[in-house]
């Protein structure tokens, strides 16, 4: 079978088109025949070398998958083979023509859902709803979405007001991404590109913004703090694009009562897989979420354009797609 094998960490060089012997389902586990396979900003650090991989290279790339089941291991339902399924490796493996993978990492796509979208969505998708979750509103909230543009932020934007959110402030980079914000719901947007964004939000909003979802990371958390809601304001943090989690301690916190809640870890993790099957049936009502689809061939392409972050939507890779 085709697959795309990481050579060594690096550049996007490094992944490299290849034939390897395809897998075959072992207990508990089923075989995917792949139609769409989702790029992840994750994986391209992964590729980097910032985080280490679950198993060393040379070793089949990828985490995510959507497609067929075409066959299952021994302690597996037949009733399976045919059903239609996003999925999860257990930490390489996905950027191949088939994929095996436990079956309890499956969820099944609905029928008017295609698995270009299904694979887009579920990552970024039950993250958002498990941080909502999370979040606990109640209708009466001001919140702030960083990065509110794509990924896990733009689900964010279009689910927070289901959720109980009455205002959400979203912060995006350059004006291709604040329009966009605005398009997914948000009622406010700041560029983040700029340099003292987050002193513009803390003098329009001192003291008013209830919750913030936190993805940027770094010194930015900090800043943020003079803006929220004495007593109540709480902030949710789980990513850090500025390549550091977020820089806030006790100190930081105590004087005004403030909380942070760290999503991550294991036990998030299973909080955020719990929402795969409600975020797969919300995406008829959302933003298309695919914006270029490439053939499986071209992965290294792929991570070029996640790594450019100009993509507004997901970058699919398709085994039965040609260049």
């Amino acid at each position: 079978m085709q697959a795309i094998v990481m050579t060594g960490s690096g550049g996007p060089e490094v992944l490299v088109p290849r034939e390897v012997a395809a897998p075959r389902p072992g207990t508990g586990e089923v075989l995917i025949r792949a139609a769409a396979i989702p790029i992840l900003f994750p994986e391209t650090l992964l590729r980097a070398g910032a985080f280490p991989m679950a198993s060393p290279p040379p070793v089949v790339f990828g985490h995510q998958v959507a497609g067929e089941i075409i066959d299952v291991g021994t302690d597996v339902s037949r009733d399976l083979i045919g059903r239609r399924v996003v999925a999860a490796t257990t930490g390489t493996g996905s950027y191949a023509e088939f994929v095996c993978t436990p079956v309890g990492n499956t969820t099944p796509i609905p029928d008017d859902v295609s698995a270009d979208d299904a694979a887009a969505t579920m990552m970024s998708g039950s993250i958002a709803v498990a941080l909502l979750e999370t979040a606990n509103l109640t209708g009466t909230e001001t919140i702030v979405v960083e990065a509110g543009a794509t990924g896990v932020g733009s689900y964010l934007v279009q689910l927070a007001e289901e959720f109980g959110a009455a205002q959400v402030i979203a912060t995006a980079g350059g004006s291709a991404k604040t329009e966009h914000a605005y398009a997914l719901g948000a009622d406010q947007v700041i560029d983040h590109r700029t340099e003292r964004w987050t002193e513009t939000l803390t003098a329009s909003a001192p003291d008013t913004i209830d919750v913030v979802f936190d993805s940027i990371g770094g010194t930015t958390a900090a800043n943020l703090l003079g803006a929220m809601t004495p007593g109540s304001g709480r902030m949710l943090s789980y990513g850090w694009l500025s390549g550091a989690p977020a820089q806030v301690s006790a100190a930081d916190l105590l004087p005004s009562g403030l909380t942070l809640t760290a999503c991550a870890g294991p036990a998030w993790q299973q909080r955020a897989d719990r929402a795969r099957a409600e975020i797969l049936a919300r995406i008829p009502a959302l933003a298309p979420p695919v914006e270029t689809t490439l053939p499986l061939a071209a992965a290294a392409r792929g991570h070029e354009l996640v790594e450019s972050r100009r993509p507004l939507g997901k970058v699919i890779l398709r085994p039965d797609a040609t260049v």
